[in-house]
Order: structure tokens, then C-alpha cells, then sequence
């Protein structure tokens, strides 16, 4: 099977991995520039097709988690900000203030012509960085969809800060899937999908319809947004779905712009489907997923072999430490060729593993007055990329 471009059998099977039947709990991000259009006004007609979409699907038995972006730009319409509310970040936070209320008030009143119940749910990074608060998380969205509801998700931009913001709602909602162990994710998107270039510079780009290797496919995309209303663009997106992959959940970058996107895709299987391999455990599925790191181990290639055959990672092979890092925080290891390979809870504070990098385990307990950990980072603490 070829890297890039390997498609599913057909255009049914290809939407078949997120239908009701095939994904009994199904996240759906939508972007800024989909909900809202240049001038600041909801798309609402488009916005109803959307909504008559998944009302279809939660009829057929498929529970939803919507990720909406779209507060800061309706509530710098609201104020009468210039540059979408984007100017400063006072601006931004006074946007989101604003527009949170009008975001969540419209999708009430949309999912409530249906039948349904919208459930609005902030969060930082935070909430899905700390262990704790992130099962926290991932309990109440199981019980909000116990109860039929549909959990709507969007960045607390209200008080996030850029050290603490995921700085995309792409993910975020990878993030919420692994929270609220989902079977699928789709990012709907201004364009349909992933192109071996930019197809608005490039008419060569050739279309990607499946994805099997991230790794292979992460130097094409680009991290500009056609529409210059959102934050992430397709690099984004494709780091939204290395996320998923972890957790074993299949994503697909569809087109958002028509009319009833989940049904034309559905009825087309055109987009980008981002196969996913079975999902690793809970804990190191958000290990992996983690986006706050504060440090960098780089190793060398005996270390890097031995990760490789499941060991953990002692204080011999490490060549360089990087960071401010203390025990307990998340670092990645890097290979010689610049990878990160790994990521882990590290067992030392920054400044004693500076000390002991590259000292045989007899030489620690000397260096640092007291007996070493078994390990810089355990092998259950840690995770290969």
C-alpha cells in the first residue's frame, strides 16, 4: 500500500466509516469561515442544511459532538471591532465574550427546530493537558450524549492566553474525539481535502483521497486559511488527525461550503479520509495527543533502536537536554535525524537530567546525592510517535 493517495474501494465505503452504522459517535468540526461570512453575518441558510444534516443522523442513532468555531467573529461585528475582532488581544477576548452568547443561542435555536438539546462546553488546553481534567472532561461529555444532547465545543478565547490556547478548533477537536471516545471525526473544511500542493498556486497539486501514513504527508500542508478568518489551515488539520490517530479514530476533511455537506458527503465519499490503526491505550492515546510540551530529550541511535524495541530511555543516550521542564512534565525524545520518535512524562527536573545526560546508571547516584529513578522516562510513561 502506497503512502499517499490510496483509495478506499469506493465512494460508499469511503463514507461508510463515518455513517451511523459505521460510527455510533461521530465529532464534526466546523470552521469560521463556514459559519460566518466576510461581513461578519451568520451564514444561516447554509447553517440549516447543516443542522437538517445532523438532525438525520441523530434520528438514524448516531450521537454528535459539534466543535463550532466562529464567537470571536460574530462578536467583533457585535462591538464593531476592525479586523474581525483580531487586532490586539484584548479585542480577540472581548470578541469571544460577545459572540459566545450569540454562537450558543443559535445553535440552540437551530438544534431545537429538530427536537434536540445543544449543551455548550468551554474549554483551554488545559482542560485537556492535566490528566485529571481531562477525564473530567470525557465523563461529562459521555453523560451529556447518554442524555441525547449534543455537546457543542469551542476554545474559551475568552481567557486563553497564546501559552495556553490550542490556537485551532482543528485540534481541539481531535482532542474532544479521544475525550469523548469517538469512532470518527470530520473536519469540514473550505476546501475538500488534502492536495499534494497548494491548489491555488499549484495547478499540478494533485488530489489526496486517503491518507494511511501521516508522516509521509505532513511536509504538504499549508498553514494559510483560504478565507483569512480561521487559524489553523490545512497543517492544522493535519495535525489534528496525527491526534486522532493515536486513538484510533479515522478523519476525513470534507468540503463545507455546499449545501448539506454531511449529506453530499455521505453521498459522494469525496474529501480526505485519514485512515487510523487500532487505538492505542486511553492513557497513551492522550499522552500522544498531548500539545504542551516543555522540553526535548535528543538521544542517540543506540537510545533511539532500544525505544524502539520497547525499552525505556535511560540517562546513557541522551546527548541533549533542552527546556525548563520539571519530573512529571511532558517532553519529546528526539532521534539523530531530528525526529521526534517519542514522547513521555520525565522523571527528572531539567536541571538534574543536564547533569546525568549521557553517565552510565552507576555514575547517577554520585552526581546527584541520591539514588536514581530506574529511568529518564519509564516505558509505560512514554509513547513512540
Amino acid at each position: 500500500m502506497s503512502a499517499v493517495g490510496t483509495p478506499l474501494s469506493d465512494a460508499a465505503s469511503r463514507a461508510a466509516l463515518f455513517a451511523p452504522g459505521g460510527a455510533s459517535r461521530l465529532v464534526v468540526k466546523v470552521g469560521s469561515s463556514l459559519l460566518v461570512a466576510p461581513d461578519g453575518a451568520v451564514r444561516r441558510a447554509w447553517l440549516e442544511t447543516l443542522v437538517d444534516d445532523l438532525a438525520q443522523r441523530r434520528a438514524a442513532g448516531q450521537q454528535i459532538l459539534l466543535v463550532s468555531s466562529g464567537a470571536i467573529a460574530l462578536g467583533s461585528r457585535r462591538l464593531g471591532l476592525p479586523k474581525g475582532g483580531r487586532a490586539s488581544l484584548e479585542d480577540a477576548q472581548a470578541s469571544a465574550a460577545t459572540g459566545q452568547i450569540l454562537l450558543a443561542g443559535l445553535w440552540a435555536e437551530l438544534l431545537g427546530a429538530h427536537g434536540l438539546t445543544a449543551a455548550q462546553i468551554l474549554v483551554t488546553l488545559g482542560d485537556f493537558e492535566d490528566r485529571r481534567r481531562f477525564l473530567n472532561a470525557s465523563a461529562t461529555l459521555d453523560r451529556l450524549l447518554q442524555l441525547g444532547a449534543i455537546p457543542i465545543l469551542n476554545e474559551n478565547d475568552t481567557v486563553a492566553t497564546e501559552e495556553i490556547r490550542f490556537g485551532d478548533n482543528d485540534r481541539l477537536a481531535a482532542r474532544a474525539a479521544q475525550a469523548g471516545r469517538a469512532d470518527a471525526l470530520i473536519l469540514l473544511s473550505d476546501i475538500d481535502g488534502l492536495y499534494t500542493a497548494n491548489p491555488a498556486e499549484d495547478p499540478e497539486a494533485r488530489f489526496i483521497e486517503t491518507v494511511p501514513d501521516i508522516g509521509a504527508i505532513a511536509h504538504m500542508a499549508s498553514s494559510a486559511s483560504s478565507s483569512g478568518m480561521g487559524s489553523g489551515g490545512m497543517a492544522a488539520k493535519v495535525e489534528a488527525a496525527r491526534i486522532a490517530h493515536v486513538a484510533g479514530v479515522p478523519v476525513a476533511i470534507v468540503a463545507g461550503k455546499p449545501d448539506h455537506p454531511l449529506q453530499r458527503f455521505a453521498e459522494t465519499g469525496r474529501g480526505t479520509i485519514f485512515t487510523a490503526p487500532d487505538a492505542l491505550s486511553a492513557r497513551k492515546a492522550w499522552l500522544a495527543g498531548r500539545m504542551q510540551l516543555l522540553g526535548r530529550l535528543h538521544v542517540d541511535a543506540g537510545a533511539a533502536r532500544a525505544l524502539g524495541e520497547g525499552k525505556s530511555l535511560l540517562a546513557a543516550g541522551i546527548v541533549r537536554v533542552e527546556g525548563g521542564f520539571r519530573r512529571g512534565d511532558a517532553v519529546d525524545v528526539i532521534c539523530p535525524d531530528g525526529r521526534a520518535i517519542a514522547r513521555g512524562l520525565v522523571g527528572y527536573d531539567a536541571a538534574d537530567a543536564r547533569l546525568i545526560a549521557g553517565k552510565r546508571s552507576d555514575e547517577i547516584a554520585g552526581l546527584l546525592g541520591y539514588a536514581p529513578r530506574s529511568a529518564m522516562i519509564h516505558r509505560d510513561q512514554m509513547v513512540m510517535l
